[in-house]
């Protein structure tokens, strides 16, 4: 018996997302939040009762929503608050940035101005350097200003410095939770202001309560949403962030499923994060938002010069980095994340890193039937050694989750801090999935992202066009289809997050995440992926956003 659906949509474009055939025209039915039908148009009648809501979208593609595994919504939320932006090329150079931040002294908070920077702040501004202490104490030395540039390196003035302890006697952490943290100094010992993987340090103001929960639901849908991305990887930020999440949703305001994973010892201890039923008890339904796992850095990042590469950074005479967590570190983790049904995400920007985690890995040994692989975060952006790497990983088990809106962030300056040995094994996402590496694609979008990051197309255009910041087409044999593109932000994400059996294609019985867009990205040239507009999105067979004419 055909069971009449709540929603039935049809269109002369489906992107279906399955193996075989993804995309041809076709209906979508659903009743209850799942898909209950899906085939030819003229199949749909079956599904259609008196109660059914029948939308024919014509000639515009349905597809399955989006899926960012990695991204720090909390943190991207709260910069649209409290924040000036200063990044390039709306700041082309030092000047510009020193304007903008002498017209927002006003807007200081608790005493502090605090500014977004891009990543690799220094490479793109036109005076390919950054603003000084000196230039910073030029617009105030009575408030604390900080230059956040993409949340691993800071630039502060002396107030700043002041109020942060640091001075020419101040001894820096053994780790600041991103990394091993450094206080640049100059010939003298004094602080020159620039600082290291110490942005957790810092006692810069905070958002909370009603004012947190409005940057969060404004947040998830302007950044999220509106884009089409129906479930989002979230790494932690705070306790009360995710228990705005669960708020939110409990109370029907948010557009995009979340699973939360913990950041540790960031946002709670490896121990706390195991307990997270009672430490973090929720009251949505699981499907909505949950804990899925935990987040640990191994390594630094390449802005900072402290992710663990091979080969020495230039100008640093034998620096490669450090590794901050240790073999015994990740068998601890692994243990009690998978005694507790939890996913590992390992942040390893480095080939040093990542080999090192995953060496770790392979020696814990194999994990419980039917827990999700661990992951590691950033593999797959940068492979000089790529047989030697992805042997570790395959060694280990383990699933790379690369960033191709890196590509366009920093794909330019691998060899600006590397040398030659960073001008090969650039994304090389063509090779990858000729290898067998179902690899995904995520924003990461942090503080000092471009402002394009949690746009799926963008992350799609980087694949496929491969232009960085600069214009450099970076390795351009490595471009891959469209297609394989969609699916690493669709099917391959799903699995990633080990629900492919719940989303990521359009199937029945799976969750009616879906979207409609404005034009067919099968038939769109490169640059026009960027032109690409989400009409509708449902969650669930919920529709939670809809473009108006202007948008």
């Amino acid at each position: 018996m055909t069971t009449h659906a709540d929603l039935v949509l049809l269109s002369d474009r489906v992107l279906w997302m399955t193996p075989g055939e993804p995309v041809g025209h076709g209906f979508v039915a659903v009743a209850g939040g799942l898909i209950v039908g899906t085939g030819a148009r003229e199949q749909a009648g079956a599904f259609v009762g008196s109660d059914t809501e029948v939308l024919d979208v014509g000639s515009r593609p349905i597809m399955p929503g989006f899926i960012d595994v990695h991204a720090h919504m909390e943190v991207a939320a709260r910069t649209a608050y409290q924040t000036v932006d200063v990044r390039a090329p709306g700041c082309a150079g030092v000047a510009d940035v020193l304007d903008r931040l002498r017209a927002a002294l006003p807007e200081a908070v608790d005493g502090w101005l605090v500014a977004q920077g891009n990543l690799f702040f220094d490479q793109k501004l036109a005076d390919r350097r950054l603003p000084t202490r000196a230039e910073l104490d030029s617009i105030s030395r009575d408030v604390a200003i900080v230059i956040r540039a993409g949340g691993h390196l800071s630039v502060l003035n002396s107030r700043a410095l002041e109020l942060a302890g640091i001075d020419r006697d101040y001894a820096a952490a053994d780790y600041s939770i991103t990394g091993m943290p450094t206080v640049e100094r100059d010939d003298a010992g004094e602080p020159t202001g620039v600082v290291k993987e110490m942005d957790n340090l810092l006692p810069l103001p905070q958002l909370s309560g009603t004012a947190l929960r409005a940057a969060l639901k404004e947040g998830v849908h302007d950044l999220f949403t509106r884009y089409g991305v129906t479930t989002v990887g979230e790494i932690s930020e705070t306790v009360e962030g995710v228990h705005l999440y669960d708020d939110l949703h409990e109370a029907g305001e948010l557009g995009t499923r979340v699973r939360v994973y913990l950041w540790a010892p960031g946002t709670v201890s490896l121990e706390e994060a195991c307990r997270h039923r009672e430490v973090i008890p929720l009251r949505s339904d699981e499907e909505l938002v949950r804990i899925h796992g935990v987040k640990m850095f191994a390594d630094g990042g390449y802005s900072a010069a402290s992710a663990a590469v091979k080969r020495p950074y230039v100008g640093a005479g034998d620096f490669c980095g450090h590794v901050a967590l240790s073999a015994v570190q990740i068998t601890e983790a692994l243990t009690l994340t998978a005694q507790a049904g939890l996913q590992l995400a390992v942040h390893a920007n480095g080939d040093r890193a990542q080999e090192e985690v995953c060496a770790a890995v392979a020696a814990a040994g194999p994990l419980p039937a039917g827990l999700p692989r661990p992951r590691v975060e950033h593999a797959g952006n940068f492979l000089p050694e790529p047989e030697v790497t992805t042997k570790a990983w395959r060694d280990a088990g383990i699933i790379p989750v690369p960033q191709p809106v890196f590509l366009y962030t920093f794909g330019d300056f691998f060899p600006v801090y590397l040398g030659d040995y960073g001008r090969t094994g650039r994304f090389p996402f063509r090779q990858l999935l000729d290898d067998g590496w179902p690899i995904t694609g995520s924003s990461d979008v942090w503080i000092g992202s471009e402002d394009r990051a949690t746009n799926p197309f963008f992350s799609i255009w980087n694949a496929l066009r491969r232009q960085s910041f600069r214009g450099e087409i970076i390795d351009a044999d490595q471009r891959i289809t469209v297609l394989e593109a969609l699916r690493m932000h669709t099917s391959n994400a799903a699995a990633t997050l080990g629900e492919e059996h719940r989303r990521g294609s359009i199937e029945v019985g799976k969750d009616a995440d879906l979207i409609v867009l404005d034009r067919d990205p099968t038939r769109c040239d490169d640059d026009e992926l960027l032109k690409v507009q989400v009409d509708e999105v449902y969650l669930g067979g919920r529709s939670v956003h809809r473009r108006t004419a202007t948008a």
